[in-house]
C-alpha cells in the first residue's frame, strides 16, 4: 500500500522467500495444526446493517490518514450527496496529527459516536492510508453491536471492517471512499448490495466490454486458478491489514469461509512475504475459497516471480476454488464486498455469488 515508510510489519519473513514454486502448500500448512491466535475463536453470528434510502443521513469520518487539503472533505461530503443521502460530518473530521486524521483516540471517537447517534443511518471513510488497526482498541464494540450500520471504505478500511465483523458479528462493506467519483460499475455494484439488498447476484465480475472483430477486453479478465464450488462468508480486503492482523483478536475466522485479497504498490517478493505469513500463521488451511481482487502499481525488479506465479504457489494447492481478477481493489471501477455475507465461488465459470442481502 501507499505507505511503506509508515508501516512495519513485525511478523514480516522478509528472508524467508519463495518455498519454490509447485510444493505442496496444502500439505504443509495442514501439518501446523489448528490456529492458536485470535482468529481460532469462531465468529459471531453476522449481524446486518439497515439498507441505505435516498434521504437517509449519512456519518462521514476519517479513521485512518487525513486527505491532503481540508477542501478535498467538502469534495467527499458532496460526492455523497450526489447518491441523494444526508451528511453529518464527525466531530474531528478536520484534526490532522502527522499522517493521521487526527490522534488515536479522536478517531476512534468520531466511529462510536456515528454509530451512537440515532440521527445517522451509515458511515462512510473519506479515505484510507494508514492508521485504523492503531484505533481497534478504542472501538465500543457493545455500541456497535447495539446499533448497526453500514461503515464502507477500502484499502486501510479492511481494518475497521474485519475488526468489527470478529467482534461483533456486523456486515461491513469494503467499497467505494467518499474521496473519489463513482464510475457507472461502482455506482451499480453499490447499489445493488447496499440499496436493493438482491440476492442471489454476481458481485464483483468485470464489467461488460464491447467485443468486436481483433478487439477483446484484455486489462479485465478473470482467471482461474483452481476449478470446484466453495461456499462460506466472505472475509478479507487489503492484504498489507490482514496480514497486519494476524495473531490480534480483531482478526475474523478465516475457517470454512471465502477468503478476497487486493493490495496496491506491493512488488511480488512482498505478496509473497505477506501471504507466506499467513500461510505460515494457518490462516489458509480451510478456506472455502480464495477471491484475487486487484493488485495494481507492484513493480516486479531484478529477479522476482510473477504474481500470477506467487499466487500459483501459494493457493494452487490448497484444493478450494481460486479466481484472480475480480473488481476489488485500487481502481475506479470497484465492486462492493460485504465482508460477513454468505457467498459461493464457483472456479469452473469464475463466478462470484452473494447469496443472501447483506442488509435488512
Amino acid at each position: 500500500m501507499h505507505r511503506r515508510n509508515l508501516l512495519s510489519n513485525a511478523a514480516a519473513l522478509g528472508g524467508f522467500g519463495a518455498l519454490g514454486l509447485g510444493a505442496p502448500l496444502a500439505s504443509a500448512a495442514a501439518s501446523a495444526g489448528p490456529s492458536e491466535n485470535g482468529a481460532s475463536r469462531g465468529n459471531p453470528d453476522p449481524l446486518k446493517p439497515p439498507r441505505l434510502e435516498p434521504g437517509m443521513t449519512l456519518g462521514l469520518i476519517a479513521p485512518a490518514s487525513p486527505p491532503d487539503e481540508k477542501v478535498d472533505i467538502g469534495f467527499a461530503g458532496d460526492v455523497i450527496r450526489s447518491l441523494g443521502f444526508e451528511v453529518r460530518e464527525g466531530r474531528n473530521l478536520y484534526a490532522n496529527t502527522q499522517y493521521l486524521a487526527g490522534t488515536d483516540q479522536q478517531r476512534a471517537d468520531d466511529v462510536n459516536a456515528m454509530f451512537a447517534d440515532p440521527g445517522v443511518d451509515g458511515i462512510f471513510c473519506v479515505t484510507g492510508g494508514y492508521g485504523t488497526t492503531r484505533i481497534l482498541p478504542f472501538i465500543d464494540y457493545d455500541t456497535v453491536a447495539a446499533n448497526p450500520k453500514a461503515l464502507i471504505g477500502y484499502s486501510d478500511i479492511t481494518g475497521i471492517l474485519n475488526a468489527l465483523y470478529a467482534r461483533t458479528g456486523l456486515i461491513g462493506f469494503h467499497g467505494p471512499v467518499a474521496l473519489r467519483n463513482f464510475g457507472d460499475y461502482a455506482l451499480a455494484e453499490f447499489r445493488k448490495v447496499l440499496m436493493q439488498g438482491e440476492a442471489p447476484v454476481p458481485i464483483g465480475a468485470p464489467p461488460p466490454f464491447e467485443s468486436g472483430p481483433g478487439q477483446v477486453d484484455r486489462r479485465n479478465r478473470l482467471y482461474t486458478i483452481t476449478g470446484g464450488r466453495g461456499r462460506g462468508r466472505l472475509v478479507g480486503g487489503n492484504l498489507t491489514l490482514m496480514t497486519s492482523m494476524t495473531g490480534s483478536p480483531y482478526l475474523p475466522d478465516f475457517r470454512g469461509n471465502i477468503l478476497f485479497l487486493e493490495d496496491i504498490d506491493e512488488a511480488p517478493y512482498r505478496v509473497d512475504r505477506m501471504l507466506t505469513e499467513l500461510w505460515l500463521a494457518g490462516h489458509l488451511d480451510h478456506l472455502a475459497g480464495v477471491v484475487l481482487g486487484r493488485f495494481t502499481e507492484g513493480e516486479a525488479r531484478g529477479n522476482s516471480f510473477t504474481l500470477e506465479q506467487i499466487f500459483e504457489d501459494r493457493f494452487g494447492g490448497l484444493g478450494i476454488p481460486v479466481v484472480r481478477g475480480f473488481m476489488i481493489g485500487h481502481m475506479k471501477d470497484i465492486t462492493t464486498m460485504p465482508v460477513g455475507a454468505m457467498a459461493e465461488l464457483d472456479g469452473d465459470t469464475a463466478a462470484l455469488t452473494l447469496l443472501e442481502p447483506a442488509i435488512t
